[in-house]
C-alpha cells in the first residue's frame, strides 16, 4: 500500500539512530562512506530497526551531499555514495519497510555560513541520485534554518511526486532561531507541498511534546515527529546517552495525543527505543482530533535596566571630532602603570579607552574586568574588544550578556589573530562565528533576542564597532567588506594604523558615501627596529618607505627617534582631521605618555579647526 495511504489509516513506526550506533561501534569517520566500505555493517543496522518493528527506514546519506562530503576528499563520491546507500537499505528492508531518502539540512545556527546558491546545486545533485534509485519517499530531516528547508522543499516538490516529509529542528520550545512559531512554520511546510511535517533531532520526548502541544492538526499533511533519546554526556572522550527505551514507551501514547502519525527516533536512540515505540503503537489508528495549547502573547521587551553612561560614540563622532586610545591590557599581573596610563588619557581628554582582546594571541588580563575598573574607577568609557578566536557560540553569548550586565555598552567586533601566531600555538582557535555574523549576533541582543531567537527579557545597548584594515592594495574589496559590515549591524569603523597622508587620502575617497563614521587608527613609531617590524611582521600594518626611512636616520639615537615618531603622527593628525572626525590612537607597549601628549594635540588641533571653521561662517 502507498506510503501516505498507510498514514492516512495507522501510526507508522521509523527508525532511530544510525550515526549513533556506527559511533558506539568505534567509527568515528565519515558515516556515509561506510555505505560503500561497510556496507554489510549498515544493513545489519537496517535490518535490527526492522526487526524492532520499524515500518520506515531512512538511507544513511544525512550528509551525503557535496558540501559536507568534500570536508572528507569524497565530493566527487556523491552518486556511488547515495546509490550504494539505497541498494543497502533495499537489501535490508526486502519489501518490509517503506525506504525514505534523507537530505540533511546544511545551515545551523549560523545561516549565512553557506550561500543558497550553493545549498540548491548541493541539494540537487543529491535529490536526483536518490530518485534514480526509485526510494519510496524523501526525508528533508535536521533543519534549523527556515529558508534553507522552504528553498530545498520548493524544489524537490517540483522534481517529484513521491511522498516528502519535511522536519525542523528546534533551539527552544515552539519557535525557531528566526523566531518564527513553529505551528505557522508547518503551515507553510504544508502550503509549499509537504506531505509530512514535523521535528527531529535535540529535543528529547518531553521537551518535542511541549512543542507539539502548541500545533494544530494539518488540513492535508500529517505530523512526525523524531525525538533524540536524552541530551548527551560527554565521558572519558566520547559522547554518549543515557535514556532508556522505557522512557520512550511511556511517551508513545503522548505523542499519539499530540497527532503524530510518523514517529521514530534521532540521535541516541537504538532498535531498543524503537522496540518500544512499536510496542504501544504500531498498526494503532491516528488521533484525529487534538485541543490545541494557546501560546502565550509574547512580552514585550524591555529595554535595558543597566543604564548607558556616556553617550553612544558613532553619534559623537559625528557632531565633532572625537579621539579614542588603544591601551593593551597588561601581559603580567601587576595593573599600576595601566592604571597610571589611564589616568594620564583620561586628563588628556579623551572619549574612550579601548582594550584590546589578547592581541596576537598574547595572552592578557581580560579586558572585560579591567574595563569594568576603568569604568567604576575612573569615570571613564571603555570599548572593549571582541575576538572570534577564543570563545564558541556559547561562550560569546554569556560574555556579551555579561559586558551588559556590568554596564559596557562600547564594542569592537574582530576576528582575531589565530592562535598559532602566540604564546600557545598548540591552542585551538575556535572561530564558531566570523566577525559579520558576531555583529549580526550582538545586533541581534539589542532586540532582546538570544543567538537562539530566545526571548532575553531585556534588550542591550551595545554600540557596535567593526574593523577596517586600509592597508591593502586595493580598497575596493575592502570597502565592499564595510558595506557588508553595515548591513549586518556595524555601527561605526576602527582602522588598523594608517602611515601616509596618501593612504589617508585614498581612505577618504573611498569612504565618503558609507553612513557609518570611521576613526582613523594612528600610531607612533618608537625607532627604526621597531618602524621595520611593524611592516614586515605584524598583520595588516604597512609603512610607507617614506617614513620606513626618516625613522631609520635616528637607529642610533632613541630618543630623537621617539620624537621623529611623535612629528610624524603629529603631521598624519593634521591631515586626517582635515578629512575625518575620529582619530584612534595606539600606544605602543604602554608609553602613555606617547598616546596622551598626541590625544592633547588632537584636541587642540580639532580646537583651532572649530574656530576658523565659525570665523569662516561669520565672513561669509
Amino acid at each position: 500500500m502507498n506510503f501516505l495511504k498507510k498514514l492516512e489509516k495507522q501510526i507508522l513506526i521509523g527508525d532511530g539512530a544510525m550515526g549513533t550506533l556506527l559511533y558506539s561501534f568505534g567509527k568515528d569517520s565519515c558515516f556515509e562512506e561506510l555505505n560503500l566500505s561497510h556496507s554489510e555493517q549498515i544493513q545489519s543496522i537496517h535490518s535490527a530497526y526492522i526487526e524492532a518493528g520499524a515500518d520506515v527506514i531512512q538511507t544513511n546519506t544525512y550528509a551525503a551531499n557535496y558540501l559536507k562530503l568534500q570536508r572528507y576528499g569524497l565530493e566527487d563520491s556523491v552518486k556511488e555514495i547515495n546509490s550504494a546507500a539505497v541498494k543497502n537499505a533495499k537489501k535490508a528492508a526486502q519489501d518490509n519497510a517503506y525506504i525514505l531518502g534523507t537530505i540533511g539540512g546544511n545551515r545551523g545556527i549560523k545561516p549565512n555560513s553557506i550561500t543558497i546558491e550553493d545549498i540548491k546545486r548541493s541539494f540537487r545533485e543529491q535529490l536526483y541520485c536518490l530518485l534514480l534509485e526509485e526510494v519510496d519517499g524523501i526525508i528533508l530531516e535536521t533543519y534549523y534554518d527556515r529558508t534553507e528547508l522552504e528553498t530545498v522543499l520548493t524544489i524537490a516538490r517540483k522534481e517529484t511526486t513521491l511522498p516528502i516529509i519535511a522536519q525542523v529542528s528546534l533551539l527552544e520550545i515552539g519557535i525557531l532561531q528566526d523566531q518564527t512559531l513553529i505551528n505557522e512554520e508547518f503551515k507553510r511546510l504544508e502550503a509549499l507541498g509537504a506531505d509530512v511535517v514535523g521535528l527531529n533531532c535535540r529535543l528529547g520526548p518531553h521537551h518535542m511534546l511541549k512543542t507539539l502541544e502548541q500545533v494544530e492538526l494539518p488540513k492535508h499533511a500529517y505530523l512526525s515527529a523524531f525525538p533524540n533519546a536524552s541530551l548527551p554526556t560527554y565521558t572519558d572522550g566520547k559522547f554518549h546517552y543515557e535514556s532508556d527505551s522505557e522512557y520512550f514507551r511511556k511517551a508513545a501514547q503522548d505523542f499519539r495525543e499530540q497527532g503524530v502519525r510518523l514517529l521514530g527516533g534521532c540521535c541516541g536512540t537504538t532498535p531498543e527505543h524503537i522496540r518500544a515505540f512499536a510496542a504501544e503503537l504500531k498498526n494503532v489508528a491516528p488521533t484525529t482530533e487534538k485541543t490545541v495549547k494557546l501560546v502565550p502573547e509574547k512580552i514585550v521587551i524591555e529595554t535595558s535596566s543597566v543604564k548607558r553612561e556616556f553617550p553612544r560614540l558613532e553619534e559623537k563622532v559625528k557632531e565633532r571630532p572625537s579621539v579614542i586610545v588603544e591601551l593593551d591590557p597588561p601581559r603580567k599581573l601587576d595593573t599600576t602603570k595601566f592604571f597610571e596610563g589611564a589616568k594620564v588619557l583620561k586628563e588628556a581628554g579623551i572619549d574612550a579607552i579601548t582594550m584590546a582582546d589578547n592581541s596576537l594571541a598574547s595572552v592578557r588580563i581580560s579586558n572585560e574586568s579591567l574595563g569594568y575598573l576603568v569604568k567604576s574607577k575612573l569615570a571613564m568609557r571603555p570599548l572593549i574588544h571582541i575576538a572570534c578566536r577564543d570563545r564558541n557560540i556559547i561562550g560569546l553569548q554569556s560574555h556579551l550578556m555579561g559586558l551588559h550586565t556590568l554596564g559596557l555598552h562600547d564594542v569592537l567586533a574582530i576576528t582575531g589573530d589565530p592562535a598559532r601566531v602566540g604564546d600557545f600555538p598548540g591552542a585551538s582557535s575556535v572561530y564558531d562565528v566570523s566577525s559579520f555574523e558576531l555583529i549580526q549576533m550582538m545586533k541581534q541582543l539589542n532586540e532582546g533576542l538570544s543567538f537562539s531567537g530566545k526571548d532575553l527579557g531585556q534588550k542591550t545597548d551595545f554600540s557596535i564597532a567593526a574593523a577596517f584594515n586600509p592597508n591593502v592594495r586595493t580598497l575596493d574589496k575592502a570597502v565592499k567588506r564595510l558595506e557588508k559590515k553595515i548591513e549586518y549591524g556595524a555601527d561605526y569603523f576602527i582602522t588598523q594604523p594608517v602611515f601616509s597622508e596618501e593612504k589617508l587620502v585614498e581612505v577618504y575617497e573611498h569612504t565618503k558615501q558609507l553612513k557609518a563614521p570611521i576613526y582613523i587608527g594612528l600610531m607612533p613609531l618608537l625607532s627604526g627596529k621597531n618602524t621595520e617590524f611593524l611592516h614586515n611582521e605584524v598583520p595588516g600594518i604597512k609603512i610607507a618607505d617614506t617614513i620606513r626611512d626618516r625613522m631609520a636616520k635616528f637607529k642610533d639615537d632613541p630618543i630623537q627617534a621617539s620624537r621623529e615618531g611623535i612629528e610624524i603622527t603629529k603631521s598624519l593628525i593634521d591631515a586626517a582631521l582635515d578629512l575625518f572626525n575620529g582619530i584612534y590612537l595606539i600606544t605602543p607597549f604602554l608609553r602613555y605618555e606617547l598616546t596622551a601628549e598626541l590625544a592633547t594635540y588632537t584636541r587642540q588641533r580639532a580646537s583651532k579647526l572649530r574656530r576658523s571653521s565659525y570665523a569662516e561662517n561669520i565672513i561669509n
